[in-house]
């Protein structure tokens, strides 16, 4: 008999398998089929395709179409779970609603997962053509003001790890092309405090980022990013915007128990 503390920590096949189907899901914004699911993935049809009717049946994906699926609504009520009960999205939400700083600009709240960050909450500004992202929207971390803000806290060794497996395409012109170009862009973040998305996500985009840390914690628990339309960059909305990032991250730090900025 197999001890039950020998099986601790490894992973379950299937579950594993889920994720992947469900991240494949979540990526690209489109419907996809299980031929495409099968190649992206690179599994068998027939696993895919039990996988997908199964997790139909839990409402975790639907059908879209004939032959096509999306996720599902019962994901949904995880991810107002998960905002109802993180301590990290109840305090960002009350310090960005309570902040004078800034009301003409979103407020972006994400976290680090693999090579991309997760968005989990956003106070949205008063300008209807701000800088948002709904929470759930997962982009290339190289690419973002809170991903490069929260790298910027790591080992150079851990950075190169999460990369191990390949460089993410670009999105535009000004991407972040290659791992050496990223290191640079670090060292710059922790010099200068906060980080810069210029344009490497979108052209007309520019974005401020900052770290937030939870207590004991030397890696960041989290990011903080505000946007602007490239039109309206100037040294003095820099300087406003990168106060107000650099501000709100630090009160978060503090209420999260950490002290590090």
């Amino acid at each position: 008999m197999i001890d039950d503390t020998e099986q601790r920590g490894k992973p379950v096949p299937a579950l594993v398998r889920t994720k992947r189907i469900l991240d494949a899901l979540s990526a690209g914004g489109k419907p996809k089929g299980v031929s495409e699911l099968a190649r992206l993935l690179d599994l068998p049809k027939s696993t895919v395709h039990g996988l997908c009717h199964t997790l139909v049946d839990l409402g975790l994906m639907m059908r879209v179409g004939p032959s096509q699926f999306a996720v599902g609504p019962h994901v949904l009520s995880w991810a107002n779970a998960f905002e109802g009960q993180s301590d990290l999205t109840q305090e960002f939400m009350r310090i960005a609603d309570a902040t004078d700083l800034i009301s003409k600009q979103a407020i972006n709240l994400s976290i680090l997962t693999g090579d991309e960050v997760m968005y989990v909450a956003c106070r949205r500004g008063t300008d209807p053509l701000g800088v948002s992202f709904r929470p759930g929207v997962r982009l290339p971390a190289p690419f973002t003001a809170t991903g490069k803000a929260m790298m910027s806290t790591m080992r150079p060794e851990e950075v190169e790890a999460i990369f191990a497996g390949g460089w993410p395409e670009p999105w535009t012109k000004h991407s972040v092309p290659d791992l050496k170009t990223l290191m640079h862009e670090l060292e710059e973040t922790r010099e200068r405090g906060y980080s810069i998305d210029d344009g490497q996500l979108r052209d007309a985009m520019v974005c401020f980022g900052a770290p937030v840390f939870s207590a004991n914690e030397e890696r960041a628990v989290a990011g903080i990013a505000i946007g602007l339309l490239s039109g309206e960059v100037n040294d003095a909305s820099t300087a406003l915007v990168s106060h107000a990032v650099l501000t709100l991250a630090q009160k978060l730090s503090q209420r999260l128990g950490g002290r590090r900025h």
